[in-house]
C-alpha cells in the first residue's frame, strides 16, 4: 500500500471538478459533512466546495487548526497586511491521513522564520516560504499588532532583518 493511500479513493466526479495541474494526483483525501472534499496534492491543498474550487499552495497557508471535538479543519490562507485572510472552515469525520499530510506539507514549506524586536515588547516576524516541491523563496513580514508598518523605524528594522535573512539563506533578491 502507498502512503498516503486509502481505499474508497476520490470520486471521479471530484477528480474532475478539482482540476488539477497534469501531474499532480491526491496524496491524502477526506469528504467533509456537507459533500465538499479536501484533496492534498504535492504542490497544494485543494478545496472542492459547492461554491467552487479553490487551490492554496503550500507554502500559501499560514495556519492549519484541527479542532477533534468538533471535527473541524480551519484553514487560513497567508494575505496581504490590511487586508483580510482567506479563511475556510469544514467539518470532516475521518481527515487523519489529510491531517498528516496538511502539516507535513506546510512545516516543509517555511524556508525560514525569524522574530525580530522592535520596541519594548513590539516585534516583528521575517518570514521566508518556498513550495515543498521547489521554485523561488516568498518573503514577507508579520507585524504585531500596534505595529505601524510605514513607520520608518519599523521599516528600518523590517528591512534589515530582510537583507540578513536572505543572505544567510542565499536568496539574492536582484
Amino acid at each position: 500500500m502507498k502512503l498516503f493511500e486509502r481505499s474508497g479513493g476520490v470520486p471521479a466526479e471530484v477528480l474532475s471538478r478539482a482540476q488539477l495541474p497534469r501531474g499532480e494526483k491526491p496524496l491524502a483525501w477526506a469528504p467533509t459533512t456537507d459533500g465538499s472534499w479536501l484533496l492534498g496534492t504535492r504542490r497544494s491543498l485543494v478545496l472542492v466546495l459547492p461554491t467552487g474550487v479553490e487551490h492554496l499552495a503550500w507554502e500559501e497557508v499560514e495556519d492549519a487548526a484541527w479542532d477533534q471535538e468538533a471535527g473541524r479543519l480551519q484553514v487560513t490562507g497567508v494575505g496581504s497586511y490590511g487586508e483580510p485572510r482567506p479563511s475556510y472552515t469544514v467539518t470532516m469525520e475521518d481527515p487523519a491521513l489529510l491531517l498528516q499530510l496538511v502539516r507535513e506539507r506546510v512545516t516543509a514549506s517555511i524556508v525560514l522564520q525569524r522574530r525580530v524586536p522592535v520596541r519594548d515588547s513590539l516585534g516583528l516576524t521575517v518570514i521566508g516560504r518556498r513550495s515543498p516541491v521547489g521554485g523561488p523563496v516568498a518573503w514577507m513580514h508579520a507585524y504585531d499588532r500596534g505595529l505601524d508598518p510605514d513607520d520608518p523605524e519599523v521599516v528600518a528594522v523590517a528591512d534589515l532583518a530582510l537583507a540578513q535573512a536572505q543572505a544567510e539563506v542565499g536568496d539574492d533578491p536582484a
